[in-house]
């Protein structure tokens, strides 16, 4: 079979201009990056011409391998077959960031037929959205220590600063540094670098309704605290300004196409392990009002991306998701039940057994928000016909839709039974007793317990010394009524990413929090979890080149 890029690179693009006016955008409500990227200018997304109320798929998954299950390609491919029988579809996605592009994930652009174009052009910078993310985050890390060289008028400790430098790319050998070596004059202090997706500026994009409330966001971020324990934000700092300036074209979001002329926004990027995982809210409200269904993704399982965008982006949005598609895959339910990784493609139907337990609790995770869903099992050309019928046969003595979703192989054709089962169920079975997991005004232990508990199956929660003082702290300052985004490992139920399958009776560590008062939720960073992950020992990078202006083994 054809590589993803050989598949793109022959595919019949239309121009991005054709893609607008397919969903009524103008050419001048468009700033173009070439034939095939667009951005959408702010006053086109507020324009009142576009009166939907779109319904939202939301597509999520059962804990994965380390390579993904597919869905991404599973969302495109599902929104490919609903426009496909004849409904107005626009697909929302994350961007992709450098760091998995290089690393073990390579691409983040679906596969098969079921692909955004241009892959490689979105896989590598696209309209410069990260960029300008980093680059606003790292003029906050600036003005902090040049206000420490200038005199410290705000009395930061410099030993309190906790606002991280960011890049876009896995780098383990900068998560500690020493900063401010270079004179005498200068304020040595240790710092350390963030991934970009998970710096508190890619989620204030994501979260934020507009510019304005991008810079109203901008200017509660707490970047450190003063001599006195008291928090100094980016307003005190005044740049929340220079801030705005710097993302005000990264906030309108990116249109691009599907390989079957699919409209596409691709806006944000926010990990899912160690930020809230969805794309922005700006792309999702603005697809509402264009399509009859907006198909989106959350990072990761529905045990992080899908529990986050209905704790935290929900409640932005204003609306919760009008169905779920749960991703599941042969090669992940076998992993779970035990089979070696290097195995997975190797028939075995009792480990296929004996690792329904993981796809059980995502079931119940699910079902937990009273929305309608169905299993999507995304076919891989190692599934074998025992293993599918194996599946299938659980499934319906469980009572569980499943469809099986070959759109990798097949485009839309392989997503039809799948799409046609989502409009069944959006159209018989409402959402209207579908809440959020906890209430607000709950505290931050119970919304926490509630969570590890509830989604993960955690026994108990425990918190370090250091969390608990926090904790006294933001009760203290009125961040109790925030919600929770868990930063955990997304290969495993538990906070070990050893522990495969459904484990029980397990317990979940909060060694900390880190305060993301300006994207508007608490960060608890349990175990080890990493805000800077590094390469593999073998990365995508190594099978990577141009040669004559030609993308060769890429992705």
């Amino acid at each position: 079979m054809r590589s993803d890029l050989e598949i793109a690179q022959n595919s019949q693009m239309q121009s991005i201009i054709a893609i607008g006016q397919q969903i009524g955008l103008h050419p001048d409500d468009l700033e173009l990056y070439g034939n095939y990227k667009a951005k959408i200018k702010m006053t086109a997304v507020k324009s009142d011409r576009f009166q939907k109320q779109g319904k939202v798929i939301l597509v999520t998954a059962i804990t994965p391998t380390s390579a993904g299950e597919g869905k991404t390609t599973t969302t495109i491919g599902l929104g490919d077959a609903i426009r496909k029988l004849g409904k107005k579809a626009m697909i929302c996605l994350r961007e992709p960031s450098l760091g998995p592009v290089m690393g073990i994930k390579g691409g983040a652009a679906g596969g098969g037929y079921a692909q955004v174009v241009p892959m490689e052009d979105i896989n590598l910078h696209f309209t410069g959205d990260l960029h300008a993310v980093g680059s606003a985050n790292n003029l906050i890390s600036a003005v902090i220590d040049n206000h420490l060289f200038q005199g410290n008028s705000l009395r930061i400790d410099a030993n309190r600063v906790v606002w991280k430098r960011c890049m876009d790319m896995n780098d383990r050998a900068l998560r500690r540094i020493e900063v401010g070596l270079s004179s005498s004059k200068e304020v040595s202090r240790f710092d350390g670098f963030d991934i970009t997706v998970a710096s508190e500026i890619m989620a204030i994009l994501c979260l934020s309704k507009d510019l304005d409330d991008l810079r109203k966001r901008v200017e509660k971020i707490i970047v450190a605290y003063n001599v006195d324990n008291q928090p100094i934000t980016a307003g005190d700092l005044k740049v929340a300004g220079a801030v705005t300036m710097l993302l005000k074209d990264a906030i309108q979001p990116n249109l691009v196409q599907t390989l079957e002329n699919t409209p596409v926004l691709i806006h944000g990027g926010p990990f899912a392990n160690i930020a809230h995982g969805c794309n922005s809210v700006i792309a999702t409200a603005f697809a509402r009002r264009i399509a009859d269904y907006v198909i989106t993704e959350a990072g990761f399982g529905a045990d992080l991306g899908m529990e986050k965008f209905i704790d935290i982006k929900s409640r932005v949005l204003g609306t919760m998701p009008s169905a779920i598609v749960l991703v599941v895959s042969i090669r992940a339910l076998k992993l779970h039940g035990g089979m070696p990784k290097d195995q997975i493609k190797t028939e075995d139907l009792c480990r296929l057994q004996n690792g329904l337990g993981n796809l059980e609790k995502h079931i119940e995770n699910i079902q937990l928000f009273n929305l309608p869903f169905v299993i999507a099992l995304n076919k891989f050309g190692s599934d074998t016909e025992k293993e599918i019928q194996l599946l299938s046969d659980w499934a319906k003595a469980n009572d569980i839709p499943l469809e099986i979703s070959d759109v990798f192989t097949l485009g839309s054709a392989g997503g039809i039974k799948l799409a046609k089962t989502i409009i069944n169920l959006t159209d018989t079975v409402n959402n209207l007793n579908s809440n959020p997991l906890y209430k607000l005004d709950e505290g931050i232990k119970t919304k926490i317990e509630r969570i590890a508990t509830k989604i993960y199956g955690a026994k108990t929660v425990v918190y370090s010394d250091t969390a608990e003082q926090q904790i006294i702290q933001y009760n203290q300052l009125g961040w109790d009524k925030l919600p929770i985004c868990m930063a955990k490992t997304p290969l495993s139920l538990s906070d070990n990413p050893k522990i495969l399958g459904r484990p029980k009776d397990f317990t979940i560590t909060i060694r900390e929090f880190k305060p993301s008062i300006g994207a508007g939720f608490l960060v608890a960073l349990t175990s080890e979890v990493m805000t800077m992950p590094g390469l593999p020992k073998i990365g995508a990078y190594e099978n990577m080149d141009v040669i004559d202006d030609e993308i060769v083994g890429l992705f």
